[in-house]
């Protein structure tokens, strides 16, 4: 006959079986709602005594979000991306990079100067 060990599942944190109330108060919170520039809201808690920040990030698109709807902040700029050869590029001349490999070049025969 298969016995009962008696210990049933019970999700982590869940405290005794029969709790229904979380395990102590919830501070006090405030809703702030910000607005971006395309017209996306983006609702957001925030505990009663911490500093609401002027701008936030708008969980839809992004952009920057403000407080207030009709004076929304303005989008960033957003610099496009450059890969290794561009800042190479941005660095150094034609001219550089002949003398770069010619003695790389040299140094692959054996002909180090």
């Amino acid at each position: 006959m298969a016995r009962s060990s008696g210990v049933r599942g019970h999700r982590i944190g869940s405290g005794p079986a029969g709790e229904s109330e979380r395990g102590g108060d919830l501070v006090a919170r405030v809703l702030v709602t910000f607005w971006c520039a395309s017209g996306h809201s983006t609702p957001t808690r925030f505990a009663a005594e911490a500093v609401v920040p002027e701008e936030w990030e708008c969980h839809r698109c992004g952009m920057p979000a403000g407080q207030d709807q009709e004076n929304p902040p303005a989008a960033t700029r957003v610099a496009p991306y450059k890969t290794h050869l561009a800042y190479v590029r941005e660095r150094r001349s034609d001219a550089d990079a002949e003398i770069l490999l010619a003695q790389a070049l040299a140094k692959l025969r054996g002909t180090a100067s």
